[in-house]
């Protein structure tokens, strides 16, 4: 990271809260480099979501 990081407002880029300068382009780079999900992966995240969603619902 460079010198003194800076704080993004929350208008810099929509559906994105603020965060330091680069953040969001570390977790970029980061994702680009992950291997591809596994369909059980996959099916682990959807059901936890839809756990989830289930739990705010009731």
């Amino acid at each position: 990271m460079s010198g003194t990081p800076k704080t993004a407002t929350a208008g810099d880029t929509p559906g994105r809260p603020a965060r330091p300068a680069g953040y969001w382009e570390r977790i970029d780079r980061l994702v680009a480099q992950a291997p591809p999900l596994g369909d059980s992966q996959r099916a682990a995240i959807r059901a936890a979501f839809h756990a989830s969603q289930q739990q705010e619902a009731a």
